[in-house]
């Protein structure tokens, strides 16, 4: 990450929150306000795996509500 977002990244906790809330609060404060939400819309959508070799792997997790992609496959003409 560049130092220029690391000034303005709010998960460090480094800067002063009028809310007196974390970013994972704030997160799941946002997530659950709907009238029609409950707390599955608050659980991560994504798994982060740190490879030995330096590389993250990034997946949907698989309690993921909400997915990318269609429903059904569609063929093309």
């Amino acid at each position: 990450m560049s130092s220029d977002a690391t000034e303005h990244d709010d998960t460090t906790g480094d800067h002063d929150d009028p809310t007196g809330m974390t970013a994972d609060e704030k997160r799941h404060d946002q997530l659950t306000r709907a009238p029609k939400s409950d707390e599955t819309d608050a659980a991560p959508r994504i798994t982060t795996e740190e490879r030995p070799d330096g590389v993250t792997r990034i997946d949907v997790a698989d309690t993921a509500k909400v997915r990318p992609g269609g429903g059904e496959a569609r063929t093309r003409d």
